[in-house]
């Protein structure tokens, strides 16, 4: 026991290892240009002045992000998700992988879940013991379900999910922003010095030294924050980029996508003035997603904007429910038509005729 102790916490020191090693960089590049570039090399006023604003602003909202990735904890399934403790001590009892799956169908029966995996069981996590919902996936380093689970990046020492996505998204801006106007602003000084038009000293190795590390980080973070973008645009996550999501009617990786500007608002919220603030504003609640293959699940019950329990459906038969969370609605409700690079989408009409009809966008 105590040396796996030991080794626990070996590793969680060494997890720290590269968010300590950002850091040391990100301080060492805010000495090198507030102090070797702005006060000791560049002597126009206006220009320090101009530079030293603009570069703050960058370097603050850089942090602001970095830390919120960083310190937010990754969401866990709710209490819903446990198995019931009879069905919890019937499933250890019992040894047939069937008779298991039976009891997890049974429970999965009444909790909002679209996906399974690639042979149709109810995705199960035995570690954490807990029915996992739509996009949930287990984070060994973590040792933890996660929702709406993306990747485990070691740079923040975090799992990047449903709580933490868009901190995520605008650390890798404001970072590539910080890195573009760091070696923009470098440049001119960067060719001065190499050129002997300025004397030596001991600005010289900061500034040489500064362009290439911001260079470098630039185009190393560009290529990660435009595959994340287009995610966004797609409403994947890195693990559903690379095995999409099975449904009960087949694997399909668009599964989930609304179109551009609904993806969009999945992620960042539907007020724009937050859009830009490392600031809590994602929809949902990273348990439930609204699907454009709802409709088509034989073991769900069709999704209703509106709040009854129950609805009428064509033959006149009722069926229950599962409200929509405000967000879904918000999803769902506003602007009905998902359409995405100029086609025209399905048409799926709910309900009577005070409900909405919503056009489902088809994507290649």
């Amino acid at each position: 026991m105590a040396p796996s102790h030991v080794l626990k916490c070996c590793q969680k020191v060494f997890s720290w290892i590269p968010v300590v090693f950002i850091a040391l960089v990100v301080g060492w590049s805010y000495y090198a240009y507030v102090v070797e570039l702005c006060i000791f090399t560049i002597r126009n006023t206006g220009e320090k002045v101009v530079y030293l604003v603009i570069f703050h602003l960058s370097f603050i909202m850089f942090v602001w992000s970095y830390w919120k990735t960083i310190f937010s904890k990754p969401a866990n399934p709710s209490k819903e998700f446990c198995l019931p403790k009879a069905d919890k001590e019937q499933y250890e009892r019992e040894e047939r992988p069937e008779a298991q799956q039976e009891i997890l169908k049974r429970v999965a029966q009444n909790l909002p879940l679209y996906t399974r995996t690639g042979t149709g069981a109810v995705r199960y996590c035995d570690r954490c013991q807990v029915i996992k919902p739509d996009r949930c996936h287990h984070c060994s380093a973590c040792d933890m379900c996660v929702l709406k689970m993306d990747h485990h990046c070691p740079w923040v020492n975090n799992c990047v999910g449903f709580s933490n996505y868009k901190f995520f998204v605008l650390f890798l801006a404001y970072s590539l922003l910080y890195c573009l106007f760091v070696a923009a602003t470098v440049l001119q000084y960067f060719i001065k010095f190499w050129a002997s038009e300025l004397p030596d000293s001991h600005a010289k190795f900061h500034v040489l030294f500064l362009f290439f590390v911001a260079a470098m980080f630039f185009i190393s973070i560009l290529s990660l924050f435009s595959y994340h973008c287009w995610l966004v645009g797609k409403n994947r996550s890195t693990i559903e980029a690379f095995r999409g999501p099975v449904f009960r009617n087949g694997p399909d990786r668009n599964g989930f996508s609304l179109g551009f500007s609904k993806n969009l608002k999945e992620v960042f919220g539907d007020e724009k003035k937050y859009w830009l603030l490392p600031v809590y504003t994602s929809l949902g609640d990273g348990s439930t997603f609204p699907t454009r293959l709802v409709s088509l699940d034989p073991e769900q019950p069709t999704i209703d904007v509106q709040p009854e329990s129950t609805k009428s459906v064509a033959d006149g038969q009722s069926c229950a429910t599962r409200p929509l969370s405000e967000s879904q609605n918000r999803l769902l409700g506003n602007d009905q038509h998902f359409t995405e690079d100029g086609l025209d989408a399905d048409h799926l009409k709910l309900g009577s005729k005070d409900n909405v009809t919503v056009s489902i966008e088809s994507e290649s």
